[in-house]
Parts: structure tokens; sequence; C-alpha cells
């Protein structure tokens, strides 16, 4: 018989309060959460429980945000919280993202094979071009154009999987009687030299039980579909609706397939937030106090929504705790430019209020559920059988319950289901993947 497939889940760790901004104010939270690493490990290891698949950390190497009311995007630095929370764990993947902009390859090759060996292969190196003008500047440079940072990541990541596997499987010997620690015949230089990047080699660094990190990626348009088709196992997504989830996904493996890949050896996890309460409505209330702590974002949030279905929506002539009025209503369309319009007029059409429109998080990054645990399922499940992904990265609204309530009370529904595993198949990320191992590259072209 058959086994039924199953999907993943990866743990998007934010900056330690959840996906929300305002989450670091709710009571309970840690306020100092982004330099409390116990923290990151704390919910690492619900995660585990819970056999999620992996965390997942984004990240862009500058300050996006305005820390006056904000938390910030990401971690102080995803490495080294990957560090903390890979001592304290034994099963969960650690994937953090790197920019192929802003950092040499030899770098990235080292800081990702090493934390892979001391994890005992659990690394993803999620690699993607950078475009943040403020990111730039860190580093004293004009931000490239698309074409030249998709070209630099070409190089970056053949430079970096060539430099993992300069040293070959067998080259550690550790002879201890005839004192030969390792084969240096079999740890040589790679001697690339790109249009951007060039390394002489080798990495001193053996492979890990898988290998070499997994390669993620993330980025949309022909460049990214290339660039994921060529290398990635796994690819972090952000469609709103079935239909572009399922068209990005079979993209995806198009593209494997024309780089002589098998398609299954690539894996997409669409992004999904949530909040989860014993009622819808307690779900929604967790939206709503959340929203509460920044009362001076609600103006610019409703003009938001206002232009998603063609109005102009202003707190100032309308009642944002009643319905649309009817006649607004009347004239509503799902603008075609915003892929999050057709769920905004569908729930205003419902006639809730439009402060509950917004709790539902029709302006969020990710598509939204605040309900219960059951709700919370459904949506995945039926994603899932959809063909839109092969797994979700799910956020949090608030991580210091968000994450144990999501490992408590949807994972066991998932599992009841048949739809997600309940015990992790093997010991590296590979494995809990399902993808080839892979060892090394050879040359830039």
């Amino acid at each position: 018989m058959t086994k039924r497939k199953e999907m993943q889940l990866a743990l998007q760790m934010v900056s330690g309060y959840g996906g929300e901004f305002s989450a670091w104010r709710v009571p309970g939270t840690d306020p100092a959460a982004y330099t409390n690493m116990d923290n990151y490990v704390e919910r690492a290891k619900i995660a585990e429980k819970g056999k999620f698949q992996m965390i997942f950390i984004a990240d862009t190497p500058a300050l996006t945000v305005d820390l006056g009311h904000q938390t910030p995007s990401f971690p102080m630095d995803p490495m080294l919280a990957l560090m903390a929370v890979a001592r304290e764990t034994e099963h969960i993947g650690l994937v953090a993202t790197h920019s192929t902009t802003f950092s040499h390859p030899y770098n990235i090759a080292r800081q990702f094979k090493a934390l892979d060996v001391i994890s005992r292969g659990r690394v993803g190196w999620n690699a993607v071009t950078s475009s943040t003008p403020a990111a730039a500047a860190n580093f004293g440079m004009q931000v490239a154009g698309r074409k030249e940072r998709y070209a630099m990541a070409h190089e970056s990541i053949q430079i970096v999987q060539a430099l993992w596997g300069s040293w070959e499987p067998d080259a550690w010997t550790l002879d201890t009687e005839g004192g030969t620690f390792a084969d240096m015949d079999k740890i040589q230089p790679i001697n690339l030299q790109g249009q951007y990047y060039a390394s002489r080699g080798p990495l001193p660094i053996p492979p890990s039980e898988q290998g070499q990190p997994v390669l993620f990626q993330a980025g949309g348009g022909a460049e990214g579909l290339e660039l994921a088709g060529r290398y990635a196992s796994g690819v972090y997504a952000n469609p709103y609706d079935i239909e572009s989830a399922r068209q990005h996904r079979q993209a995806l493996r198009q593209s494997a397939a024309r780089f002589g890949r098998n398609p299954d050896d690539i894996k997409m996890y669409a992004g999904f937030m949530f909040s989860i309460g014993a009622t819808e409505e307690e779900g929604l209330e967790r939206r709503r106090q959340l929203m509460s702590f920044n009362p001076e974002e609600i103006p610019s949030r409703v003009s938001y929504l206002g232009s998603m279905v063609g109005l102009r929506l202003s707190v100032h002539t309308i009642d944002i705790d009643q319905p649309l009025p009817a006649d607004l209503l009347a004239r509503a369309y799902a603008s075609p430019q915003d892929p999050r319009s057709p769920r905004a007029l569908e729930l205003l059409k419902q006639g809730i209020s439009i402060r509950d429109v917004l709790a539902h998080g029709v302006i969020n990054y990710h598509p939204v559920v605040a309900g219960t645990a059951v709700q919370v399922a459904d949506f995945l499940e039926e994603w899932f059988l959809a063909g839109t992904a092969d797994g979700f990265s799910v956020v949090p609204d608030i991580a210091y319950d968000g994450v144990a309530d999501f490992v408590e009370q949807v994972v066991p529904i998932l599992q009841e289901r048949g739809l997600f595993h309940k015990e992790y198949e093997g010991n590296t990320l590979r494995e809990n993947m399902g993808v080839s191992y892979q060892y090394g590259t050879t040359e830039i072209e």
C-alpha cells in the first residue's frame, strides 16, 4: 500500500516575538526576547517536539523597521541564533538566510558547513540576492541591478558548493598510529574565478552526515525560478491563493526538470500565519489586541484596505467598527494589482466590521487564519491536497504561546488525518525533507 503523501512544516523564528511587530507588548512575552537566546532555544525545542522538519530564519543585513514602536524583523545574527539552537536539539533542521550579494562565498561556505558538522547534518542555507538600499549602504555599496545580482548569486552558489566538496568524503584518515590526520591528496584547492567572485580553497572542514548543507532559495521571477530549479532543494514562497501557489510549485518542478533534476528533489514551502483561539472569536480577539497596541497604524491600514477594493476609505469618514456601508460595498471590486484583494472583498461582503476584516490579516504578507485549531488544520489540508505546496512555513502571531498552541492543538489533528508524520524519518535535514544526498559541485559557467 502506497503511503499517503505528508506535508512538511517549517517554523519561522522571526526576531523571537512572532509574526506581528506588536507581539512584544503582549502579557507573558519577554520584552527582551530579541537578545535572549534561551527564547529561541525554547521555541525550537517545542517545534522539535511537534516533529517540525526545520526552523527557518529570514534575514536582511540592515535595520528595516522603525524601532520606536516595532521590534526588529530578524535576529541579531541568524547563524549565532542557530548555533544556540543546534546545541539543545537533536532532529530539527536549522535554516538561515545569507545574502549572495553582500557576503563572500568563502565565508558563507565556512560558516554553514561548520554548523552543519556541529549539528550532525541539520543545516540549510537560504541563498538570496539583496536589493535593500539600506543593506547595500552598510557594505559601502550601491544596489546592483537584478540581472547582475542573480549573476552574482550563480557564482556564489557554485563557489560555495565547490568549497563544500573540496574536502573529499574519505580524506579524514585520523590514523593515530601512522600519524596521518588527513590525506592531503584529497583536500585540494578549487581555484575558481568568476566575474564577481573567486576562491582558491580548499575549505578545511570534512563532510557532515548529510554531506553538505541543503540549499534553499527565496525569490520570484524568471531569475528566481532558474536559480531554484538549478540548485535548490527547498523554496520559500509567498502565494496568497491556491491557484497561484499551485502554479508556482509546478513552475519550480518544471525548472528543476529542465536542469536534469528529479522534480521531487525540490520542495516548496508556502508562508502561512495563524492566530489560534478556542473559538474563532478568540482567535480574532488576539489579532484585535495586537492591532490595539499600535492605534497610529490604523488609518494607514484602513486606507490600504480601501485601495485593495477600489475605494477611498478613511477613519475620518467611516466607522471601522461597523460593516462597510452598502453604497460603498456596491462599488467595491478586487484590485487586480494585489493578489490579497479577493480575500478582502470576500470578508467585506460577509458584513463584518472593517476592523475585523483587518484582524483577519488581509494586508499581511502571508495568508492568515484566525480561529480554532481545526480551522487552521482545515486551511493547511485544503491547500496541501490542492497541490499548492510540499509544506508550509508557519508564522505564529505571538511566539511565546503560539508555537506551543500549534504543536499541541494543530499538529495532532494533521497527524490524525494522515497529513503529517509522527516521527522523524532520519537524523539529517536531507532525510527529513526527502531530498537526495549532495556533495560538492564543479565549475562556474
